[in-house]
């Protein structure tokens, strides 16, 4: 059975994932920009659905090389979403094109015995074998991936080699691109996992600029739609 992550950015999608309940939510805000550390309260309220929370920390959009104080603020955040209840955490760092092993072994020692997985930085090294046996060395749970491709529909042939080189020792994760007309090919893969944020669109309207990236006309946002992700999870056949 193929477990179902859903990616969840707000408190629509929190609604509808104590409805659907998948396996787990991995929790984070600003999801078209990857993703970045969702606040303390959207934190809270996540864990009272009753539906495992990891959270995705992520100090900023962008690349994954971390200065020291970004690396702080990214255990700090461990450390804090560990305590508010959630079931895990979603972190990832490059150093030179590589994995930033040290950052995981330092979550994995902040987390005890929450579970810890390393997000799509794995996508942009050079290397993803010798990522993957760096994330087995370092000790990480799980690893998201969408193969080293653009999406995860793009990559049914990488997945079989990466379940391989596992072996058991670590989960892998697909996503990016996830819906529920790809699902079940990308799961027959033998992914434990599919990650998906099950997303629609909302179409508003600016009367004011609010910066470059949020110019005045038509704006637009996604939220979880109910419906794809209970179709999504019904494909995977795994639900609370």
């Amino acid at each position: 059975m193929t477990a179902f992550e859903m990616a969840i950015q707000d408190p629509q999608g929190l609604a509808v994932a104590a409805r659907v309940r998948p396996a787990r939510m991995e929790l984070c805000a600003a999801l078209s920009t990857g993703g970045v550390t969702p606040s303390a309260g959207f934190i809270e309220s996540a864990v009272e659905t009753g539906v495992p929370v990891h959270v995705l920390i992520r100090p900023r959009e962008g690349g994954f090389t971390h200065s020291a104080d970004e690396t702080a603020l990214i255990l700090s955040d461990v450390r804090y979403a560990i305590r508010a209840g959630a079931a895990g955490v979603v972190i990832g760092g490059l150093v030179g094109g590589s994995v930033d092993t040290e950052l995981v072994r330092r979550a994995r020692e902040v987390a005890g015995d929450a579970e810890v997985t390393f997000h799509r930085a794995f996508d942009q090294t050079a290397d993803l074998d010798a990522a993957l046996a760096a994330l087995i060395d370092a000790g990480a749970d799980r690893v998201l991936t969408s193969g080293g491709r653009p999406t995860a529909a793009e990559a049914l042939d990488v997945y079989p080699r990466l379940i391989a080189l596992a072996a058991g020792r670590i989960q892998v994760m697909a996503g990016a691109g996830v819906t529920s007309a790809n699902a079940s090919a990308i799961a027959a893969t033998g992914v434990d996992a599919v990650h998906a944020s099950a997303k629609r669109t909302v179409v508003e309207t600016l009367a004011v600029s609010l910066g470059a990236a949020a110019a005045a006309g038509e704006a637009s946002y996604t939220t979880a739609d109910e419906a794809e992700a209970a179709a999504i999870r019904d494909l995977l056949g795994h639900a609370l």
